[in-house]
């Protein structure tokens, strides 16, 4: 039972980097334009196919060039594809990012393809051999719940990492296994600010109120672990040069999961997870 289901967003990402991010009204001159492949589930699928994992996505993607583009980055990180349908009348999932000479970025996501997964008759081995089934907020909530039903039904541990933030309604709250946020995403769930690592292990003990297990990420402070009725574990980030955080948080969840389903303890996945975050973030922004 080592291998993952990732099911997620796909995006073809046009990466700009300017001195700094436009305020409103304003134009800034940039000084440099890339084109990606992105999406929080994407991502996530092929950090932890880079990491040893196997792993199958659900998705979906357009029948045009950015689809193809999509669909070949994943096999070429050995990511299973069989469950990616391409649609003929709508567009692959697009996004614009905006990195600025700190290494911060902002992004615009349209979501096209991502809204019209369909997961009503996905074939019984896609789920030979799971472990774990891995979910983001980049797609719609009713496909959340159906495939966190489906996984809970067979005995499939659930993660999701709730970026962007919504609410998680009861019937797939109770689905869930893991719970990965950001200080925002915790904000936004449990109303406490998470500015370091003491307020990140606060908002992770709110959280687990609700939920098993809890990591909540805080940037250059580190992150909190917390399972129920255990003391919270923190973790400060590890010093590195920062060149892009751009997709930073893909990479912690994608190489967790790998670190999870081949064993390890949830404090023991952090901490490599927390690893590979930093050095992702001290490198530019890569498929």
């Amino acid at each position: 039972m080592n291998n993952i289901i990732v099911a997620g967003s796909l995006h073809y990402d046009i990466m700009l980097a300017a001195h700094h991010r436009p305020e409103k009204g304003e134009t800034v001159m940039g000084n440099g334009c890339s084109y990606k492949f992105g999406g929080k589930g994407g991502n996530q699928a092929v950090a932890a196919a880079r990491a040893g994992a196997t792993v199958r996505f659900i998705g979906a993607v357009g029948a045009d060039a950015q689809g193809e583009f999509l669909l070949d980055a994943l096999r070429k990180a050995g990511v299973n594809t069989d469950a990616v349908a391409v649609l003929p009348d709508v567009a692959s999932g697009m996004s614009v990012a905006i990195s600025d000479a700190e290494g911060d970025y902002g992004a615009v996501v349209v979501s096209n393809a991502n809204l019209h997964i369909d997961v009503s008759a996905l074939p019984e081995e896609l789920w030979h051999g799971a472990g774990l089934l891995v979910l983001q907020n980049e797609v719609p909530a009713r496909v959340n719940l159906q495939l966190a039903q489906q996984a809970r039904q067979r005995g499939i541990a659930v993660c999701i990492n709730a970026a962007p933030a919504r609410e998680i309604e009861p019937a797939l709250a109770a689905c869930i296994d893991l719970l990965i946020v950001n200080a925002v995403e915790a904000r936004d769930m449990c109303h406490i600010e998470v500015t370091d690592l003491a307020s990140a292990g606060l908002a992770a003990q709110k959280l687990a109120q609700d939920f098993a297990q809890v990591i909540v990420t805080a940037g250059e402070h580190g992150l909190a672990v917390c399972q129920a009725d255990e003391p919270v574990h923190s973790l400060p980030a590890i010093a590195v040069k920062l060149i892009s955080t751009h997709g930073a948080g893909d990479c912690f969840v994608g190489v967790l999961s790998q670190v999870l389903v081949s064993g390890a303890s949830l404090s023991e996945a952090a901490g490599r997870a927390n690893q590979a975050a930093a050095e992702h973030v001290s490198r530019p922004a890569t498929a």
